[in-house]
């Protein structure tokens, strides 16, 4: 009888152990989910402001080149404008020289008719 108490006891202490041991197991996963679910808090944490960044630094840029765009968009409308002065002038000048050319040829086909005449008369007095 001895000797099943004895194993009684033993296989009693064995339950007790093996009870004990599946407590730690179960506190043990229990930490690592916890563990693992902080991670992975952490990580979401750290992924939503490395795009919050992302986003900013994009926001900026784009902000960099629309401003950019609106200088160089009103530096060459300011160099259209020049250019539109330059041809306006160019075209007064050659307004003004065509009035001058059509002045001086009229002038010079008068000149003609009245040498023309005067070469008439002289043909006649001779």
């Amino acid at each position: 009888m001895e000797r099943d108490t004895v194993v009684k006891e033993v296989v009693e202490a064995l339950k007790i152990f093996s009870r004990d041991i599946r407590t730690q197991i179960d506190e043990m996963g229990s930490q690592l989910r916890a563990e693992i679910q902080d991670t992975a808090n952490q990580l979401r944490a750290e992924i939503q402001d490395t795009a919050n960044q992302l986003r900013a630094e994009m926001q900026d840029t784009a902000n960099q080149l629309r401003a950019e765009m609106q200088q160089f968009r009103a530096e060459v409308n300011e160099r259209f404008d020049r250019l539109e002065q330059k041809f306006a002038g160019l075209r007064v000048e050659l307004t003004e020289t065509q009035e001058t050319v059509h002045f001086l040829a009229s002038k010079t086909i008068q000149h003609e008719k009245k040498l023309h005449h005067l070469a008439k008369q002289l043909e006649f007095i001779r």
